[in-house]
Parts: structure tokens; C-alpha cells; sequence
């Protein structure tokens, strides 16, 4: 791990040389993080170092084979120097700390840092070695640049049965349970019987549910007047819909209730209702349980009293009349023999849905969001759903042509916007990946892209819970950076379709837990799968304590 680096005086009247005994390097051996590796070095100036007039500057700097790559550095002074810099006492020294930051490249796994010195006395330069403080990067969340994130797929709202309700309302003057002519030919009576008939006409794409018939009494009057009056009202209206089902020759039962004093009704009108008191209406009906009480109280309201009878209470006097019914489409086999025979007289929802759960195969997937594009170019989602199997395929062009084409038809798509985000994310630009995904909430692989890019960000503890559940490469890498080794063994267990990136992480993970049998067993299938895989392992600082190991099987 981390080694030390002491300053070591060569003489009493000049800088020396420095070693690595007082200087620490947290982490060490150094670790990849959203895409940079951060490092803090503290060093300390032993006592008498540090001459009154001496300026020195500490760069770190990472050396890897091809190149090098200088992080931020920090300048200190002698007591006797004019500067803005970190004073540094001659007699007691002092220790600092400063912190570094490099932006990751993969030729950095196999690395070394150094603390590099630019160093005057007065106005003459001093040469001062440079001194190795640290070693290697371990790239483990590198890793998410090899794991398949789920693109987002645009859903169907296709239902075969779809549940319907059909109503109409008869009036009844005050004090009456007659059928007026007036009432039976209003248009949502009309309606009622229109749909009975077709339902009664086409069984295979209507079924009847229920016939109901609730009829009320207005919450003015004698209570017992009221039961009485409501109850005939019921039966009137429930004979006129059993004489309606007996001219269509229908069969079916009649439900019937009703209601003597209507407060229910009466609350929700006053509520909706401009009377001017009704806030006080309200109250009374909370405060009082008892009808007759209620009744009352409200009648003691002299001024908005007629507004109730005029405006209120006729509308209560009424038989609501009732039929719930399903609308039944097309079945799979019939959905498939339509889209044969003449698919331009299949709905959006019909071919959506064939698309996503019909189709046996990539390309007849492909052919439906096709024909679906064709017979409705204003839906975005035959679009991104040809960009999901575009990105899936791995054709990144043809997938942000479909994408930018569904942008165009609707900017705020969720799934569209997740996409985006992935691709944005696969693309290494987490800003733009954060943009888009603020738009994606609501799409099918929301939380997957967002694990992934908080992955990306370094936000291992976040990730792991968006992939909770989950059971891909991402989520068990998200784990094994979260440090839970046992959540990360199940997800990796769990995988439908392990690849060579799933069998690395487990020689990972085998790594980390002391699993040298298992390490050996995953890397040999992983790097049979992907020979790539083994020019990695060779300089992974995982498995460092396994070297001797990994030499031999990469033979």
C-alpha cells in the first residue's frame, strides 16, 4: 500500500535529496472513480530542511508506459521568502497535505507516481530527484465499459378487454314515482338503449357485465315518506329497463337498490354548487348525523333555503340506470392474421402490441415497428422501439437516427430521453447522460441507465440500490465497488446470459474473498470468451496477491 517519503539532508547549508519514508499516498495502490483517479499526498519537511530563502514546488505526476500526466501541485517557502506560498519554519519544519487528481486511461493500470521538484535557493535553482510515493490504479469500475445497459422500450396500451360504463339519470317531480316521456327521451336514455342493442348485436365484441338501477329520494321530508317513495321510484325504472331488455329479446338480471334521503348526493352537489353559504351547509353535515337535525338546521337557512329547493333538491329526485359492459378486441391469433392479410386496419396500440409481444424474432420485430412507422409517422414509439434493437444490435448510427427522429415527435418522452442518456453515458458524457435521464423517469430501464451512470459517477452505494433487483454485469459490479461481496455472488449467480464480463467480475469478486479456485476457474472462461480479457488481468492490480497464479495461467 501507501509508502512513506522522508526528506533526507545531504548537508547542513543545502536542500537534499527526498525519499519516500515521510510522504503517504491515500489510496494506495491508486483507484479509478468516475473516470478519474484522485490521489492525497502528505509529506512532511523534516526539521532544518527547508532554508530561509528556498521556494519548493511538489508536482505529482503518474508515469505509465507510452506516457505521463502531471496532477495539480503545491509551492512552499523558507521563512525568509516575499510569496503567497505555504510558509515552511527551518527549525520545526511542518507536514502538508495536498490533493491530485488525473483523468484515467487505461495504459494507467499499470503505473507509478512520483513526486516531481522544482526547487530554488535565492535566486539559484536547486535539483532535487524525483521520488516514487506510489504505484498502479485499479480500473475495477472500468469494468461498466464492458456491461450491456437494457435500452428502454417504448410500451403498447393494447388491452383485449377493455371495461366500459354506460349511464343515464330519470328525474322525478317532488313527491312522484312517474315515468314522464320527457325524461325517457333524453339523449343519455337513448344512449342506454343504443348500447344495449349493441351489445345484445355483437356478443363477440361486447359482453355485458351488470345492469344496476339506484334510485333516490331528496333529503327533504318525512323519512318514512322518503323510503317509501324512493323504493317505488327503483321499481318503475327497473321495470322499464326489463321491458327494454324484452324488446331486444335480452337476457339478463336487473340489480336494484335505493336510497331514502340522498346526503351523499346532496354533500357533492352543495360542493360543486356558487351558493353563497354552502361552506356553512358543509359544516352543518359534518356536525350533524341525524337526518331530521340535519334537515332542520339547513331549512333555518332562510335566505339560500330556496336556492337549495330550486337548484338542489329536484336533481336528487332521480333513477340512475346503469350498464357496465367489456369491449373485447382482437385475440393474439386474430391481431397476427389481421397484420397478414391487410395490417393498415390494425390500430397503433394493435401493432405496437404485436411488435412487443407477438413477434417470434429480432428481424419480424423489426418488420411490425416498421409497418407501425408507416401507418402512424407521429408516434414516437415504433421509433425509439427500432433504436432499442438498433442499440441492441450495437448499430449506435442507426439508433441516434431513430432517436433523434423521436425527439423531434415528442421531447419529453421518457423512454426517448433514457436512450439518449444511455447513449450519452456509453459515450463517456455524464453531463449530457444526466440531462437526458432528468427527462426518462417512467421508462422501463429508467433505473438500470440511472445505477449505470451513477456508476459512471462514482456513486457506488446509490448505484447498487437503482439496481437493486436487477441481475446484470452493472448491478453485481455496483456491488463488488459497494463492497457487499454476498449481494454481488447472488446477481452473478442470477444471470440469464453470462458473457466473459460476467465470469471476470466473478474471478473479481473470488479475488477480493480469498476464492482462488473460483478465481481461476472464472478467469480461464472469461478470457476463452474474450482472449482481450487477458492482457487486462495481467495488469489488474485485483489480483495482486494471486501474481504467481496469474502468470501461470496466462501462459
Amino acid at each position: 500500500m501507501g509508502t512513506a517519503a522522508a526528506l533526507v539532508l545531504t548537508s547542513c547549508g543545502k536542500l537534499g535529496n527526498l525519499s519516500a519514508d515521510n510522504f503517504k499516498v491515500t489510496p494506495t495502490p491508486l483507484e479509478a472513480v468516475g473516470g478519474q483517479v484522485p490521489a492525497t499526498i502528505n509529506g512532511t519537511f523534516p526539521e532544518k530542511y527547508m532554508k530561509k530563502k528556498a521556494v519548493v514546488t511538489v508536482t505529482p505526476v503518474l508515469k505509465y508506459e507510452g506516457g505521463e500526466v502531471e496532477g495539480q501541485s503545491a509551492t512552499f517557502q523558507g521563512e525568509k521568502v516575499e510569496g503567497n506560498a505555504t510558509t515552511v519554519q527551518y527549525k520545526v519544519g511542518g507536514t502538508y497535505s495536498m490533493k491530485t487528481n488525473f483523468a484515467y486511461t487505461d495504459a494507467m493500470m499499470n503505473s507509478d507516481l512520483y513526486a516531481r521538484f522544482d526547487a530554488k535557493k535565492g535566486k539559484k535553482k536547486v535539483s532535487i530527484p524525483e521520488v516514487k510515493i506510489g504505484y498502479g490504479v485499479v480500473a475495477t469500475s472500468q469494468l461498466l465499459n464492458r456491461c450491456n445497459i437494457t435500452a428502454a422500450t417504448a410500451p403498447d396500451a393494447y388491452q383485449r378487454i377493455i371495461e366500459q360504463k354506460q349511464e343515464a339519470n330519470i328525474k322525478f317531480l317532488i313527491n312522484q314515482a312517474t315515468l314522464r316521456s320527457s325524461e325517457l327521451g333524453t339523449t343519455s336514455v337513448k344512449d342506454l338503449s343504443k348500447i344495449l342493442k349493441e351489445i345484445n348485436d355483437n356478443q363477440e365484441e361486447r359482453a355485458l357485465q351488470s345492469i344496476e338501477v339506484s334510485a333516490y329520494a331528496s333529503p327533504d321530508g318525512r323519512y318514512t315518506l322518503n323510503e317509501k317513495l324512493a323504493e317505488k321510484r327503483q321499481n318503475v325504472s327497473a321495470d322499464y329497463m326489463k321491458k327494454e331488455l324484452k324488446k331486444l329479446k335480452m337476457k339478463a338480471d336487473v340489480d336494484t337498490k335505493f336510497t331514502a334521503e340522498d346526503w351523499e348526493g346532496f354533500q357533492e352537489l352543495i360542493s360543486k354548487s356558487n351558493l353563497q353559504d354552502k361552506d356553512v351547509i358543509l359544516r352543518v353535515l359534518s356536525m350533524y348525523q341525524d337526518p331530521e337535525e340535519r334537515e332542520q338546521q339547513i331549512s333555518n337557512m332562510s335566505e339560500v333555503y330556496t336556492d337549495i329547493k330550486e337548484g338542489i333538491l329536484p336533481e336528487l329526485r332521480r333513477a340512475r340506470l346503469i350498464v357496465k359492459y367489456d369491449v373485447i378486441g382482437r385475440s393474439d391469433e386474430q391481431i397476427v392474421a389481421q397484420y397478414k392479410q391487410d395490417a393498415s386496419k390494425l390500430s397503433v396500440e394493435e401493432l405496437l402490441y404485436g411488435a412487443n409481444k407477438l413477434a417470434g424474432s429480432e428481424e419480424e420485430k423489426a418488420q411490425w415497428n416498421q409497418t407501425t412507422l408507416k401507418q402512424y409517422p407521429n408516434d414516437y414509439r415504433a421509433l425509439n422501439n427500432l433504436a432499442q434493437q438498433a442499440l441492441t444490435k450495437g448499430d449506435v448510427d442507426a439508433a441516434k437516427n431513430y432517436l433523434n427522429q423521436a425527439k423531434n415527435i415528442s421531447k419529453s418522452a421518457s423512454e426517448v430521453n433514457t436512450n439518449l442518456a444511455l447513449m450519452a453515458l456509453k459515450d463517456g458524457d455524464i453531463t449530457a447522460a444526466e440531462t437526458y435521464l432528468a427527462q426518462g423517469s417512467g421508462a422501463d430501464t429508467f433505473k438500470e441507465v440511472m445505477g449505470n451512470l451513477n456508476i459512471a459517477k462514482g456513486n457506488y452505494t446509490q448505484a447498487a440500490t437503482d439496481l437493486a433487483g436487477t441481475y446484470t454485469n452493472s448491478a453485481a459490479l455496483a456491488q463488488i465497488l459497494a463492497k457487499d461481496y454476498v449481494m454481488a455472488k447472488n446477481i452473478l449467480a442470477g444471470i440469464k446470459n453470462p458473457d466473459a464480463t460476467t465470469d471476470y467480475l466473478k474471478a473479481v469478486l473470488a479475488a477480493r474473498t480469498n476464492d482462488a479456485t473460483t478465481l481461476v476457474s472464472s478467469l480461464k472462461s472469461a478470457i476463452a470468451q474474450d482472449a482481450t480479457l487477458a492482457t487486462r488481468a495481467a495488469k489488474d492490480l485485483e489480483f495482486a496477491n494471486y501474481a504467481s497464479t496469474i502468470k501461470n495461467l496466462l501462459k
